[in-house]
């Protein structure tokens, strides 16, 4: 199974267009969607081409491909616009033997982990920064920001197939990648 990993979109069309043309192209079979979908905050800059509906509408055509969890940004009233469940702080997936972690960042993150266990894999967004990395016997997965990238980085995606956490820039390029062994 094939997964790509989004976070922070903040409700920019014009990335989030980039990103699904490249879920078609990587044939993910699922799409982890880490918060902060619609809005944009009060720190951050007005993404460019921002609109929320048009967001919303487009993730709606791949319900039946998404796991989501709320961010930091995302409010209960924007359930109303999405026709998959996006308001739980953190899910769980197992996969291939190992538990896979997911949360925006907010809440669990890499100085604050919940429960996981040696080989375990704890993804978050939020930092808006890239990040694939093992540390002691955890693995810990960022796909950066879709949006608003920070720190120089580009815009990014994740991918995890065949036991190996990629990050991509929007063309498709590897920007760093982690064996899970």
């Amino acid at each position: 199974m094939k997964m790509m990993f989004l976070s922070d979109i903040h409700g920019s069309i014009f990335w989030l267009k980039q990103a699904m043309d490249q879920f078609e192209h990587e044939d993910a079979d699922q799409l982890i969607l880490l918060g902060d979908l619609l809005y944009h905050g009060p720190r951050n800059p007005l993404p460019e081409h921002y609109d929320t509906q048009a967001v919303a509408a487009l993730l709606n055509r791949y319900k039946q491909k998404i796991i989501a969890v709320r961010g930091n940004c995302d409010a209960e009233v924007d359930q109303f616009m999405f026709e998959f469940p996006m308001m739980a702080d953190y899910s769980v997936l197992l996969h291939e033997g190992r538990k896979i972690f997911l949360t925006h960042g907010h809440i669990f993150d890499v100085d604050h982990l919940p429960n996981v266990s040696a080989g375990d894999v704890f993804v978050q967004g939020h930092t808006h920064i890239p990040v694939a990395e093992k540390r002691g016997d955890i693995f810990f997965f960022n796909p950066g920001s879709l949006a608003l990238p920070k720190n120089n980085h580009p815009h990014s995606y994740g991918i995890l197939k065949n036991h190996e956490l990629q990050i991509k820039d929007l063309d498709g390029t590897v920007i760093t990648s982690l064996a899970l062994h």
